[in-house]
């Protein structure tokens, strides 16, 4: 970053959902750290199409790296048919899914993508109005346009919930003073991933339930 080379890296096995190989190779903590570093443009793509999309940025880059953050586990394919283009990880953070009149807003990243659709889904069936915002490079998104940032995270829609599998550092200025952080804020432990998913909340329905408490499914 220091020297302005349009390095590329490539990593895998990005959070606690590693499972069995422990704690020691659960990274909840490196992705905040790499995006603290000047420069550095950190995409944690949600699925196949963002992943071309992301490499294509990588590349098409100049003068500053780019790191790829992906998943160990697989992950679903979007039918994009209902949904944002990927084209908009170009622009670091775009909308997945609106509702017409939405108050509540879910933002995810990389395997917290398909989730954020699921609790959605969940969230419409009781009557609610949602926006979920795939956000696969936030420094990406704060170089764009205000106009843009607002237009895909509206000051007016006060109700934000940030999925990702990791520490909240980072994500203040799109969770503002009243947002839901669902992340990891402490070490990961060994164990299949659809286990861990069960123990640290990161199910549709441990989410539902971490959204009602906090109060934002009423507002």
């Amino acid at each position: 970053a220091i020297q302005e080379l349009r390095s590329i890296f490539v990593y895998t096995h990005d959070s606690f959902y590693v499972g069995e190989d422990g704690p020691t190779h659960q990274p909840v903590e490196q992705i905040a750290s790499m995006r603290a570093i000047p420069r550095v443009h950190v995409m944690r793509p949600g699925d196949a199409n963002e992943v071309a999309q992301a490499w294509r940025h990588a590349i098409g880059r100049e003068g500053a790296p780019t790191v790829i953050c992906l998943t160990r586990q697989n992950l679903p394919t979007l039918d994009r048919v209902n949904l944002g283009p990927a084209e908009g990880t170009m622009l670091g953070g775009y909308i997945l899914s609106d509702d017409p009149g939405a108050n509540l807003l879910l933002v995810a990243t990389g395997s917290e993508v398909p989730l954020a659709l699921e609790v959605a889904a969940k969230l419409r069936e009781q009557g609610r109005k949602v926006r979920v915002v795939s956000m696969p490079c936030l420094d990406l998104f704060h170089e764009q346009p205000k106009e843009y940032q607002d237009g895909i995270v509206p000051p007016a829609i006060q109700n934000r919930v940030v999925l990702e599998a990791g520490v909240e550092q980072g994500w203040g200025r799109i969770l503002g003073r009243t947002g839901l952080f669902i992340g990891r804020e402490d070490f990961g432990t060994s164990g299949p991933y659809k286990v861990l998913a069960e123990k640290f909340g990161f199910t549709p329905d441990a989410v539902l339930e971490r959204i009602h408490a906090a109060g934002l499914s009423s507002r």
